[in-house]
């Protein structure tokens, strides 16, 4: 079996790459990233390629499966460049998936997809995916879930499967995480267990997390099994005020969700990090996911609990831990993190 995977380089990317290595029944893989690394692992070859423009057709000629990762998340400040790559770039990954052939699509959705739902019981893959209007990655997600639809419509010979998780974090990722999310400013030495002063106690504040290396291997299984559609990922249990107060021995404290919401449109106003307020919206509407499915028909199940996945974070987070790939690696920041003010931010990309 030969596997494509478009956006190999990054947090999924790369626990992706781990499972398919040590899978006999997987030959070749082709990496493809914007940003080449000098990263050599068994059976993987690598090329460069943006989705925006690069010729994909024809290194997708050969392929078994396609696995679409590449996304991005900043620069928040020109939503005109990530909808040209989210979007769009879906897009053109996907009509090279038809003009090469490929017997089969993997795609990279997200819990961020989903309509607003409920926080007190699990939804299933049935649950409308129309996003959170507020958040601009949860409507770009969208949108590819409605051009995947129209795909699936005109490649009945396809089989397209698309995998919904939840937030995915591991240590390796960590420096990249704290780049996405929390920018610049954050002090790394204070992200210890019983430092942390504090944590907002909002009621809808009910989240779920799924360690990268466990999606990986959703990933690797929905592509050796036979099947098509929807799979929600996400490992137990589910976090909330309590739960986060007990992992993090920090005590909760009363937050109006409006509250947290002007604090962090305040705060990426004047550049001090670069997440809109359109997360938090996102955080407090998407639903709890259903993974049996994933379950029951890819056999998937995680190795690691949500409560050590976000132990583990937090420790990738003080120790400034990342990977050598050009996403995952924690100099790409720049000395004293330089290079992330140089951009604004949020403003450009590195």
């Amino acid at each position: 079996m030969r596997v494509v995977v478009v956006g190999a380089t990054g947090n999924v990317g790369t626990s992706l790459l781990r499972s398919l290595v040590d899978d006999d029944a997987v030959e070749s893989i082709l990496g493809l990233a914007r940003r080449r690394p000098e990263l050599e692992l068994p059976k993987v070859e690598w090329a460069q390629a943006d989705v925006r423009y690069s010729d994909l057709t024809s290194r997708f000629r050969g392929a078994d499966a396609v696995v679409h990762l590449a996304w991005l998340i900043q620069p928040s400040r020109d939503q005109r460049l990530t909808e040209d790559v989210n979007v769009a770039g879906s897009e053109r990954v996907f009509r090279a998936v038809s003009q090469a052939g490929v017997p089969k699509l993997v795609y990279a959705s997200s819990v961020g997809a989903y309509s607003p739902g409920p926080k007190d019981r699990a939804v299933d893959e049935g649950h409308p995916t129309d996003g959170i209007s507020t958040s601009f990655y949860s409507r770009h997600k969208a949108a590819v879930e409605r051009i995947l639809d129209g795909f699936k419509h005109g490649n009945p010979d396809v089989q397209v499967v698309r995998l919904r998780p939840a937030l995915i974090f591991k240590a390796e990722a960590a420096s990249e995480i704290r780049r996405l999310f929390a920018g610049p400013l954050l002090p790394r030495q204070l992200i210890r267990r019983g430092l942390i002063p504090a944590i907002p106690a909002v009621p809808a504040l009910r989240f779920q997390v799924v360690h990268s290396l466990d999606v990986g291997n959703a990933y690797r299984l929905a592509i050796k099994a036979p099947v098509s559609g929807a799979f929600n990922i996400a490992a137990d249990p589910v976090l909330d005020t309590a739960k986060l107060e007990e992992i993090l021995d920090a005590r909760p404290v009363g937050l109006p969700p409006r509250l947290l919401r002007i604090a962090t449109d305040v705060s990426w106003r004047l550049r001090l990090q670069p997440t809109p307020p359109g997360w938090i919206d996102m955080a407090l509407q998407v639903p709890i996911l259903d993974s049996g499915r994933a379950r029951e028909e890819l056999a998937w199940k995680p190795d690691r609990s949500a409560d050590q996945t976000l132990l583990e974070l937090l420790d990738g987070l003080r120790e400034g831990r990342g990977f050598p790939t050009p996403p995952l690696d924690p100099s790409s920041g720049g000395p004293m993190r330089i290079r992330e003010f140089l951009t604004g931010v949020g403003r450009r990309s590195w």
